[in-house]
């Protein structure tokens, strides 16, 4: 082992310190962070749509709608690279921990060199066909998708960092490289997508080079880091560049179950869409989806995701250390502050609704009506993500991830997708009957949790990628 990873060594305070301030510690930051990366998002929606109109928000939206698919699958690897950083790094073994990251590293710059950069951009017009994007929408798309799938892979190392260095106690670095990304993803954005001086205005196609250019410069800058000191997690020089299939099938032993769930939860959406789309009023039912659920609830979930993550981490450090105990205490506090914060959040839902919506040009009044009314169930809803993603946390931490895929399937696809097919055979359906069926979902999925955690399975799961290779 290095002096330099003697130095820099893991904050014991995860597993030796009081537990709420361990969770809280992880929290906040990744909470902020995906707040800020929302927000992100939503300023390159509104540039575009001022700069280049609807057609390029639809290209957008469309082209993010296949890309996270993509991205999710890919990302799999990352959570199964957690559970293992949050296992050594709980038992003090920082040589496994950089050993973790490094093949992590190396298996996804070969997954996005081999696999998703050219089958990306040849597959792109046959993906936008599937989702029956118009002609006009995928002039704008194709490009906009291509530039995402061949020169993601800065982003992909920005998420893959922050996952690692987070498992491993430290998420305030994350934090300050997301907000660096997106200050620079803006200002890139600003320039390309409206042009500036003798850069031309690129429109769509503009908010893509942005994205990709920010994430590159932010992972040379992360390399230099891993390779030269001063983090948590290292990469020492003269590691070999051969894969360690030890380490590799580990990853994806616990991440592809996350992967294939995120694809189930996507496939989910994507089937509700469409049944918003069968009702009468279904444009003005979408319009109030779209701005109720996929933005304003957002807030309660970027904020429970990151409890998620801060509880997988915790979790999964205290397992390591041989603390199980510790474990079950970290998510039910992990719960109680996402509880907290969904009660708060979903207060605004039903104190301002009206004023809520206005914030995203929502005036007709059928869309503000049906807004809403979603709005009163989200506010519940709330209340049972945050519970959902918190247990949900402490299983993949521990390395249980495909009780979650299980659970998702049941929640998020035959709860709400049966119930509005039944509705709609047998009877009329009502956009009212379609948000019952969100709610119904979400609490299936927060019982369903909380049931498969308490019976602890996960505290017997063995975690280990043996010694390192001469």
């Amino acid at each position: 082992m290095s002096d330099q990873t003697k130095h820099i060594g893991f904050d014991r305070s995860i597993v030796e310190g009081p537990i709420r301030g361990a969770v809280w510690k992880l929290a906040w930051p990744t909470m902020l962070q995906n707040i800020i990366g929302g927000v992100q998002g939503i300023i390159d929606h509104t540039m575009v749509g001022n700069y280049v109109g609807y057609v390029g928000n639809a290209a957008i939206g469309v082209s993010w709608q296949i890309f996270l698919v993509v991205i999710v699958f890919i990302s799999s690897l990352f959570t199964g690279m957690g559970i293992l950083v949050a296992r050594f790094a709980g038992a003090n073994e920082p040589e496994k921990v950089n050993r973790t990251v490094y093949q992590a590293f190396l298996t996804s710059v070969m997954i996005v060199l081999l696999v998703m950069a050219p089958i990306g951009y040849v597959a792109s017009p046959v993906l936008l066909d599937l989702v029956n994007a118009t002609a006009e929408v995928q002039a704008e798309a194709l490009p906009y998708l291509r530039i995402m799938f061949v020169f993601s892979f800065g982003m992909l190392m920005f998420f893959m960092l922050g996952g690692a260095l987070r498992s491993a106690g430290d998420a305030r670095t994350p934090l300050r490289l997301g907000i660096a990304l997106t200050i620079l993803n803006i200002v890139l954005s600003v320039i390309l997508i409206r042009g500036m001086g003798p850069i031309p205005a690129f429109g769509t196609t503009g908010a893509a080079m942005g994205t990709v250019i920010a994430g590159a410069a932010i992972s040379v800058y992360a390399l230099f880091k891993l390779f030269g000191g001063g983090w948590v997690v290292q990469f020492q020089r003269g590691m070999s560049w051969r894969p360690d299939y030890v380490i590799i099938k580990q990853l994806f032993k616990f991440g592809l179950p996350t992967g294939i769930q995120g694809i189930a939860m996507n496939v989910g959406g994507v089937i509700l869409l469409g049944f918003i789309g069968s009702l009468t009023m279904g444009a003005q039912a979408q319009a109030a989806y779209v701005v109720s659920y996929t933005q304003l609830f957002s807030f309660i979930t970027w904020t429970s995701v990151g409890i998620m993550g801060a509880t997988a981490a915790v979790a999964g450090q205290n397992l390591g250390a041989g603390n199980p105990d510790r474990t079950s205490r970290a998510v039910h506090v992990a719960a109680g502050f996402g509880l907290l914060l969904a009660t708060a959040i979903g207060s605004t839902f039903l104190l301002v609704p009206t004023r809520l919506l206005g914030v995203f040009g929502m005036d007709d009044p059928i869309v503000v009506d049906l807004g809403v009314e979603l709005l009163r169930y989200l506010a519940l809803s709330g209340l049972f993500i945050t519970v959902a993603l918190a247990f949900t946390g402490g299983l993949q931490g521990t390395g249980d991830t495909k009780s979650p895929l299980y659970i998702s399937i049941v929640s998020q696809m035959i709860i709400p997708v049966g119930l509005c097919w039944g509705i709609q055979t047998f009877s009329t359906l009502d956009p009212a009957d379609i948000w019952l069926a969100i709610v119904f979902g979400h609490l299936t999925r927060a019982i369903l949790s909380v049931i498969v955690f308490k019976r602890g399975k996960w505290r017997g799961i063995k975690v280990e990628i043996g010694s390192a290779r001469a």
